[in-house]
């Protein structure tokens, strides 16, 4: 993987701690919109890791296959925007 490996992991590890959150709201039997935002807090840093790995896969691995920089930047800035 050519991602950031500790940033993936820091994102991983929190998104690990909100889930661990949420299922012991839901033993708790919290108020349901406190959960749903949780639970939306922890779709949006997999979306933010999912990014940085797509990004990273496009700057390194396809730029080796392809080797066109600005087609690479422009598949970057449409996989982001589709990401968001």
């Amino acid at each position: 993987m050519k991602a950031d490996s500790q940033k993936v992991m820091r994102y991983l590890k929190t998104v690990r701690g909100q889930i661990d959150g949420i299922i012991k709201m839901v033993e708790d039997d919290r108020y349901c919109i406190d959960i749903s935002h949780q639970i939306l807090a922890s779709q949006a840093l997999l979306k933010k890791t999912n990014q940085e790995i797509l990004t990273a896969h496009l700057r390194h691995c396809v730029h080796d296959s392809a080797g066109e920089e600005e087609k690479i930047e422009e598949m970057v800035k449409m996989i982001e925007a589709l990401l968001k």
